[in-house]
């Protein structure tokens, strides 16, 4: 096709642009030998969302180069078919995890599809699309996209009004609802627990979603912006406002006790303090308070980013991920940690009933909220300001009149 591909891309150290990068093609990326495929799919993209992981990059806290595509959420329809795609067909509506995977090899077919071995020359472990040190695989903040072995990678949505009218909800089945529920699992989350949520932006509502989902007894949300708190208790959250003091001391008045069952990081690296160094950086902070607050045998599911270079870090060693973090402890509280992309495939199908069945009003829980792709650099910047928003990137406007 001889039409264009308009695509957000990272411009500079907090800033995006929307150009055009090309009308997809049927081929691997050149950092895995650019070949021609038949095993893949071009989706004209009907959702794609902001994430705070694409913050990292504009940011200028990773790797990433200007030029950089971006996003990793997509959604579409299928308007172009593989000769060696045998499940979906022109006009199927699929969610497409962020996690590219093969389907073929040893980490595939244990499931393990954050690292599949073979989609990543570059950066070691895994791939996403639209990401720093990923293969070069394109984003997916665009019109269209390439999606590569397809009968693998993508789950086809329902053909039903019923899915249309919730596709903002089945938009987030890409990545942020099963990374969310994914925490919440490792964690140890079920019937009865009290989970305590570091992070209350679209990860970490999507982490409580989950927890709830789960079973959970109490679910506290902590952060230090008002406006994400009142978003987490708008579907029962128990807020906790980290500026106003020790967690410990905090959870004690709110549970009559220190500690809770476990506890699920959605903050990742460019973590703050907590009580009165909230305003000072700390990317050990909120790993070493779970540590403190998460009871003997707990368990905690890390599911907010690490990275393994960080050119805007405080010290030499948070600029290579080397965090000062109190394994002894952790240790001597017999606490378990998951870390790691989110393997998305182990419950989007699930996630999806869950939605459709009315157990999850995952996209009322995070805010989320459309927004045309020319308008994206704005969503960037309202987005990294704080605002309790997630932003679904419509395209074409297929979204909007979905819903």
């Amino acid at each position: 096709m001889s039409q264009g591909n308009d695509c957000v891309v990272y411009k500079s150290s907090g800033e995006v642009e929307v150009v055009d990068i090309g009308y997809p093609k049927m081929e691997m990326p050149k950092e895995l030998g650019g070949r021609q495929i038949n095993h893949g799919v071009i989706l004209e993209l009907v959702a794609t969302n902001i994430c705070g992981s694409d913050q990292h990059m504009v940011r200028g806290r990773t790797a990433a180069e200007p030029g950089q595509t971006l996003g990793h959420e997509p959604t579409g329809k299928v308007v172009e078919v593989g000769g060696d795609v045998e499940t979906l067909k022109v006009g199927d509506i699929v969610s497409v995890p962020f996690n590219v995977a093969c389907g073929r090899c040893r980490m595939c077919k244990m499931g393990r599809t954050g690292v599949c071995d073979r989609v990543n020359t570059v950066g070691g472990w895994g791939a996403a699309y639209g990401y720093v040190n990923m293969s070069g695989w394109i984003g997916g903040q665009a019109e269209f996209l390439m999606v590569p072995y397809a009968d693998w990678n993508c789950l086809k949505l329902p053909d039903t009004d019923e899915a249309r009218s919730k596709i903002m909800d089945l938009a987030l089945l890409s990545d942020i609802f099963p990374t969310g529920f994914h925490g919440a699992v490792t964690a140890g989350v079920g019937p009865g627990s009290t989970v305590y949520i570091a992070g209350a932006g679209p990860v970490g509502l999507a982490s409580a979603t989950g927890a709830f989902l789960l079973g959970a007894a109490h679910v506290i949300v902590g952060d230090l912006n008002q406006e994400r708190l009142t978003q987490a208790e708008s579907f029962g959250c128990i807020p906790l406002d980290v500026k106003k003091g020790p967690l410990d001391e905090q959870i004690a008045s709110l549970l009559g006790r220190p500690e809770v069952d476990c506890a699920v990081d959605c903050v990742g690296f460019e973590a703050s303090g907590h009580g009165t160094e909230a305003t000072e950086e700390k990317p050990a902070a909120v790993l070493n308070g779970l540590m403190d607050i998460v009871e003997p045998g707990g368990g905690v599911g890390i599911p907010g980013l690490y990275v393994t270079g960080d050119p805007g870090a405080s010290d030499a060693n948070a600029k290579e991920g080397r965090l000062s973090i109190r394994i002894g402890k952790g240790w001597a509280k017999s606490q378990h940690y998951t870390t790691g992309q989110c393997p998305v495939m182990r419950y989007n199908h699930s996630l999806m009933e869950a939605i459709l069945g009315g157990r999850a009003d995952i996209a009322k829980n995070v805010g989320a909220k459309l927004l045309p792709l020319e308008e994206a650099p704005q969503g960037y910047r309202d987005f990294d300001q704080g605002a309790s928003v997630k932003y679904i990137l419509d395209p074409h406007g297929l979204a909007a009149a979905m819903v």
